[in-house]
């Protein structure tokens, strides 16, 4: 079984690992961890679309190379936290929106299942901002599962 794993360093993304764990210990299964990044947001200069209260909680960061960078960090710690759970698992950065490319990348590596983390929010907050989870489902083509 072909486990895909989406990582950005929370604590939601985590569990959503340690979940995968379990199931690829359980069915013999591997785990790719992906990390999203959008070029765009970098390229042009922009700024993160993040909310004022999201503001303290996450890093913004100036240069693609810097988003690189921290992409691979948290797919280096993933990789690690796998490793502890008994996991050896391989780890990819990926490029655009992550509700676009992940169900795409999952569909196109030929996955068995999605495993994303969701921090929650309150139901006007998803409707305001979207949610990538929800998004990632709708799009997907292979079973997803979202953890808490």
């Amino acid at each position: 079984m072909e486990l895909l794993v989406a990582v950005d360093g929370s604590e939601e993304s985590n569990r959503a690992l340690a979940y995968a764990t379990d199931i690829a210990d359980a069915t013999g299964g591997s785990i790719t961890l992906i990390h999203a990044i959008e070029p765009e947001i970098y390229d042009t200069g922009g700024e993160e679309p993040i909310s004022e209260s999201d503001r303290r909680d996450r890093l913004v960061i100036d240069s693609l190379d810097a988003a690189e960078e921290h992409g691979r960090a948290i797919i280096d710690e993933a990789i690690e936290f796998a490793a502890q759970r008994g996991q050896t698992v391989s780890g990819e950065l990926l490029y655009g929106q992550p509700a676009r490319i992940l169900p795409e990348y999952a569909e196109k590596g030929e996955f068995e299942a999605l495993y994303v983390g969701h921090r929650g929010r309150s139901e006007q907050r998803i409707e305001f901002l979207g949610s990538v989870a929800r998004n990632v489902i709708e799009r997907a083509t292979v079973p997803v599962t979202v953890v808490r």
